[in-house]
């Protein structure tokens, strides 16, 4: 059954595709920055276009998860939204906020952007991903909270369900562990230690309850096996996300100045943490194979299933490579971080949101699932950018080592330019595969606007 007030949902799942194409776009810049050094400098320094890039990520994926709750939420609890004029209210405030931000990021010094917002009151900017001025944290948090009042309403007046339950749990983590980025000590050691409360307790735990919610309903919707079954794989998939992230913290405590004993709590727990994304795998696939029908909506199958496996392979292989202390005292902070951050952000996030969007967009547009020949062209989408990102991540590995053989292991260690020049084939190559990813990204939102037959099924 659906739900009128479903459908604010939709201008969520729109501002996170362009949003997302932004983000895109100023990878790429970045990407030539790192080839042709002074590419469109001054006007987009690498630390904006840094700044631009990641941030956009953050919101976008936000937008998404928000879009994803309101479709989600009301159909969990068989009732109307509590508030769709409050949820659309909150659309524009945040993305009139998200969008002022990145201009103030382009257009003003970040050191008189700071002196502009109140930074010298309370002093949170400067800090890598949490580079948003305090006027733009306190907007968050208002969205955020007025956000979680409207769902949680919502649910407490409806049917109360597991997948409700965790995706609520997962959104309500994401608002308080928000609230560290206020929190800026003096000593670097404790403002490190406390930062990755924020960056880490979300990417690498309470973001994995949300993705857990999402890719559990897509999946009872999209194969009609029974929602016990895979509400007791949720409560595993969450049971070990926790266990394992939540302590896994401490594989970034290694070198920060912390106590040593982190180095053994860091690497046990973080080591454990490929086995969350492992029984997802497992666990979107089971469902897929034990379905008793047909939904006509493929891509949304294929997104789920990718989803699974892509998560694993960013999260939990690339993840665990130089998780290990002995290893990290070598990888930490090279191309294989960002090889991993890569994989793991597209894997993990981007492409369950993508999932959820896949979806319910047909349906809010009204029909049970798009054209086969919208389908087709969003299947290609998939492959283009998935394969793109493994290329990018393999490229990436490639430069890591060598950077960390250059650099960190020979008996002669280059300098870190140096270093750099000799990975320029390998900064050519990600490139070109990034440039593959937009396409991949631009024929997904051409999918969208693709007519056709449409074959009837109950959604």
């Amino acid at each position: 059954m659906q739900y009128k007030s479903q459908a604010v949902a939709m201008p969520y799942f729109i501002a996170a595709i362009g949003l997302f194409v932004g983000q895109i776009i100023f990878g790429l810049i970045m990407g030539l920055q790192y080839i042709i050094g002074d590419f469109l400098f001054p006007e987009i320094p690498f630390n904006v276009a840094r700044m631009v890039h990641t941030n956009l990520l953050i919101v976008w994926l936000l937008f998404g998860f928000m879009g994803a709750a309101y479709y989600m939420v009301p159909e969990e609890a068989e009732t109307e939204l509590y508030s769709p004029k409050l949820a659309l209210l909150l659309f524009w405030v945040f993305l009139v906020a998200g969008a002022a931000t990145v201009l103030g990021y382009l257009l003003v010094p970040y050191a008189t952007l700071a002196e502009m917002t109140g930074n010298d009151l309370l002093a949170t900017m400067g800090r890598e991903f949490l580079e948003q001025p305090l006027p733009t944290k306190v907007g968050i948090v208002v969205v955020a909270l007025a956000f979680l009042f409207n769902i949680t309403m919502t649910s407490l007046k409806g049917r109360k369900t597991a997948i409700s339950m965790v995706l609520l749990l997962g959104l309500w983590g994401l608002a308080i562990f928000f609230l560290f980025s206020f929190y800026n000590p003096v000593n670097l050691v404790r403002d490190k230690f406390y930062w990755w409360w924020v960056v880490h307790l979300w990417v690498e735990g309470v973001w994995e309850l949300i993705l857990g919610a999402l890719l559990a309903f897509v999946l009872i919707k999209v194969t009609g096996v029974d929602r016990e079954v895979i509400e007791k794989w949720l409560y595993v998939i969450i049971t070990l996300a926790l266990i394992s992230g939540i302590i896994g913290t401490g594989h970034h405590y290694f070198w920060i100045g912390a106590p040593e004993y982190w180095q053994w709590w860091g690497s046990i727990f973080s080591a454990l943490e490929p086995l969350p994304f492992f029984a997802m795998t497992v666990f979107a696939f089971t469902m897929v194979n034990r379905r008793r029908r047909e939904h006509p909506n493929k891509a949304a199958v294929l997104w789920a299933l990718g989803t699974g496996v892509m998560a694993f392979l960013g999260a939990g292989v690339w993840g665990f490579l130089h998780t290990l202390a002995p290893v990290n005292y070598y990888t930490h902070g090279s191309q294989i971080t960002a090889a991993h951050g890569h994989m793991a952000f597209y894997g993990a996030y981007v492409m369950v949101v993508l999932t959820l969007i896949s979806y319910a967009m047909p349906i809010l547009r009204g029909r049970a699932a798009n054209s086969n020949k919208a389908q087709v062209v969003e299947m290609w989408s998939f492959w283009l950018m998935t394969v793109a990102m493994v290329f990018i991540t393999l490229f990436l590995t490639a430069a890591g080592i060598l950077q960390v053989w250059l650099q960190r292991v020979s008996d002669a260690p280059m300098s870190f330019m140096a270093t750099q020049d000799q990975l320029m084939l390998f900064y050519w190559m990600r490139e070109w595969a990034g440039v593959m990813f937009f396409v991949g990204l631009l024929v997904y939102v051409a999918s969208f606007f693709i007519k056709g037959e449409t074959r009837s099924a109950k959604a």
